[in-house]
């Protein structure tokens, strides 16, 4: 790709937590022309505050996406949600680009393509399966083969990014473990001696970025993450301390023992039985999703006569498998054809998601000075984190 100008770039699904801190990073660092697309005016609302060229259309919507990437050179896929939108945008979008004459197309897919344990010696030539525990990874195991079919069909080049865990300022895996902590409900599987693939977000859009403007990236694949290797139990250490608490405290709990249910929704939400499924009425479909479904990670029924006790933590299958990994997965592929290094320290990562915290209000009793004798961030990094 030639760059001698700079770039224009349509964010689709740029009101969520990695799509939104990309356009911030490539706007206010003068990376590129960015057009945020989202699907409904409402969820301009933190977007609104930059004076960028947004638009609005529905990911499904391959008409309305077309008029929103015209004159853009890069699309990023940026939309999550269920498997049924994580696959079905996937089309829609990719035959919008060709239409709008973008020259590249790049999907946020995940590492959870190989596993929340993925085997030692595990890289981007790895043989990928959607017989997973999981329905999210299955899901983006189609999506990444949806795209490589529709790019045998068509023009627009096609890169793929697999980041591990994804944290930062408005993270899921920061706020559900500082939420969980506060309620006393935190839990660490095995000690929290299994390895985070962590991936600090800014880390994540430096590849994106470089992955814009790298030539010879055509169909490739690329697993992005942290330079440090970091333990569950190190990666919830700077939050715990941040609140005043003690990590050795937290609740250890067995890991998740799978049941009749979880392989039964393998099975339903694979590919195959999902397209069986669809000759049936959407009515018909619910009722028999609940009726397979009843009963799962339900409570035992307690006593009335006996004092109630507070309740343990149980491991989700999710984390469960994710506290258990052995292995860091390499970010070698990136480092050698993109150029690809961390910008971003996980402490420094850690620092900053702390000082998002207590500026958002959640009562953090060891500010960013306290931990480490820096002030909170300035105020275009408050401006991109709020």
């Amino acid at each position: 790709m030639r760059c001698e100008y700079m770039l224009r770039v349509a964010v689709l699904g740029a009101n969520g937590f990695i799509g939104s801190r990309t356009v911030e990073m490539l706007h206010l660092g003068g990376l590129a022309e960015v057009r945020p697309v989202v699907r409904s005016v409402a969820r301009l609302a933190r977007l609104a505050r930059f004076d960028l060229d947004c638009r609005i259309a529905d990911g499904f919507d391959q008409t309305a996406l077309s008029a929103a990437f015209r004159g853009c050179d890069v699309v990023v896929h940026a939309i999550a949600g269920d498997s049924r939108t994580i696959v079905g945008t996937l089309a829609p979008a990719y035959r919008a680009a060709q239409e709008a004459g973008v020259q590249r197309f790049i999907y946020l897919s995940t590492a959870s393509v190989h596993g929340q344990m993925p085997a030692p010696g595990t890289d981007e030539r790895s043989l990928l399966h959607d017989r997973q525990p999981l329905p999210y990874s299955n899901a983006k195991v189609r999506a990444e083969r949806t795209l490589h079919r529709l790019r045998c069909q068509g023009s627009v080049e096609l890169v793929l990014l697999r980041p591990g865990i994804v944290f930062g300022p408005r993270s899921f895996w920061v706020t559900s473990f500082v939420e969980a902590l506060l309620s006393g409900q935190a839990y660490v599987v095995n000690d929290g001696r299994g390895i985070c693939n962590s991936t600090y977000v800014d880390n994540l859009i430096h590849a994106l970025y470089l992955a814009m403007k790298t030539p010879g990236i055509d169909r490739e694949a690329f697993l992005v993450g942290d330079k440090e290797r970091v333990t569950w139990a190190e990666f919830y250490q700077p939050f715990a301390e941040a609140f005043g608490y003690d990590l050795s405290a937290l609740h250890s709990v067995p890991p998740y023992m799978l049941t009749w249910q979880d392989r039964l929704e393998a099975i339903c939400t694979s590919h195959p039985v999902q397209t069986l499924l669809s000759l049936f009425p959407r009515k018909a479909r619910r009722i028999l999703w609940a009726a397979l479904m009843a009963g799962k990670d339900s409570p035992p029924v307690s006593s009335p006569w006996e004092v109630p006790e507070v309740p343990v933590p149980r491991a989700t299958l999710e984390m469960s498998l994710l506290h258990q990994c052995g292995y860091k997965l390499p970010s070698d592929k990136a480092k050698k054809r993109l150029g690809y290094e961390p910008i971003v320290s996980f402490a420094e990562g850690c620092r900053r998601t702390i000082a998002w915290l207590a500026f958002v209000g959640y009562p953090v009793v060891r500010s960013s000075s306290g931990l480490n004798g820096r002030p909170f961030p300035t105020a275009v990094q408050e401006t991109a984190h709020d």
